[in-house]
């Protein structure tokens, strides 16, 4: 009997020498798990790419027109270049742990280059810590998630400047066109996170109420009309969308300066957050977390035009969809049985969960089982070749650290 082959921890050697013939016979989990190892091949090559940027950029002193040298060879823009070489000594001298990841095959290049850009504005001291805790949240994020997850640990390690730099660049706010191919054009712009989010969320509110009878415009169409009638001035008016901020009461109220976020866009500057809060026409909710993983358990029964209290529960503990890489707001969820109705699943805060509209429906193909465990809302996703992913509510606060016990006295 030949030897079972853990196609997932291939060798780059064994990688390499798979030939094209072979893979056409590989059975669906075998591919995946080549998929996985060509994965992590990739993540070390870049790694050892990184490495030997970098000791081009210190055997030339640093000098500027490394770049200049390495441009042709990466197949890259003198810009782009000097980006790469700036991130590979980041890489060696600033982030070794997150190096380290990709030496593992646990990151790649463009993680890093996340990392990299929201690690620059730390200090060298403030960065390798940065680096110490993100190496240890890499699991299974997509771009999006990890980008939330940098901004978060950056925002915690310094508070005051990430108020600083949310100030700069509201002064930055602007709208731009740019002319396209084929008699179109693309209207962009910069916005503060709350707004632009507000404004999204108005546009794709009144698109979905024209999506009816038969309606034959996209999503997507329905949406760039809805707009260009909003600013044109053609009906809308009085309608309004909401946008979700979350905040510690002691943020609220000035003791402290971190914790508040944006639901579907992540950590945003306390002021900011305060300021939302204190608009003539929001709404606040109470919401009750655990003390210690900081889940959501409970929330004040006041509300705005809800849907069930109980499913709004679920809507502000969860978030997102609690799909693997899905970030689609959870208000744009359905509250979905984990056990279903049907098989007498109840209908309570430790059998629902949030799921995406194409996440809910995809449950129910064959081969994918999602399994949720009431204690601490793990989610667990099953796929047809047997491997799993779990996800988790992200905390509305972060844990406290562990109190450390008293040293006795020396006598």
């Amino acid at each position: 009997m030949a030897p079972k082959v853990d196609f997932g921890a291939l060798s780059p050697e064994w990688l390499f020498g798979l030939r094209e013939s072979t893979i056409e016979h590989l059975d669906p989990s075998q591919a995946v798990g080549v998929v996985i190892s060509a994965r992590r091949v990739i993540c070390r090559a870049q790694a050892i790419q990184a490495r030997a940027i970098a000791q081009v950029s210190r055997a030339r002193g640093g000098a500027r027109w490394v770049a200049d040298e390495l441009a042709p060879e990466l197949r890259l823009s003198r810009d782009t270049t000097a980006t790469r070489v700036a991130l590979a000594d980041a890489l060696v001298s600033r982030m070794p742990c997150l190096l380290a990841a990709m030496v593992a095959g646990e990151l790649d290049i463009d993680k890093a280059r996340q990392a990299f850009d929201g690690v620059a504005v730390l200090s060298d001291e403030l960065a390798r810590r940065a680096d110490e805790i993100l190496s240890s949240r890499i699991g299974e994020k997509n771009p999006s998630n990890w980008r939330k997850t940098v901004t978060r640990v950056v925002a915690s390690l310094d508070p005051e400047g990430q108020r600083a730099r949310a100030e700069a660049r509201r002064k930055q706010r602007r709208v731009e066109l740019h002319h396209e191919p084929d008699a179109m054009a693309s209207l962009w712009a910069y916005l503060p996170a709350e707004i632009a989010t507000a404004v999204y969320a108005r546009i794709d509110m009144l698109a979905r109420k024209l999506r009816v009878g038969e309606e034959t415009r996209t999503m997507d169409q329905l949406r760039a009309d809805v707009l260009a009638e909003l600013l044109l001035g053609k009906g809308w008016e009085g309608l309004a969308a909401q946008v979700f901020i979350h905040i510690p009461l002691d943020t609220a109220l000035g003791i402290r300066d971190d914790g508040c976020e944006l639901v579907g866009h992540g950590p945003i500057p306390a002021e900011v957050g305060r300021q939302i809060m204190n608009q003539p026409n929001s709404v606040w909710r109470k919401v009750l977390t655990d003390p210690v993983t900081g889940t959501v358990r409970d929330i004040g029964r006041k509300r705005y035009r809800p849907p069930a209290a109980l499913a709004e529960l679920v809507r502000v503990r969860d978030r997102t969809c609690r799909a693997p890489g899905c970030n689609r707001p959870a208000q744009r969820c359905d509250a979905d049985h984990c056990t279903a109705w049907s098989q007498n699943g109840d209908t309570c805060e430790h059998n629902l969960c949030c799921l995406c509209r194409y996440h809910h429906g995809l449950k129910d193909e064959p081969g994918w089982t999602f399994e949720f465990d009431p204690e601490t809302a793990d989610l667990t996703v099953t796929t047809p070749t047997g491997r799993t992913y779990s996800t988790r509510p992200e905390p509305l606060l972060d844990p406290p650290p562990p109190k450390i016990a008293d040293e006795p006295p020396p006598f």
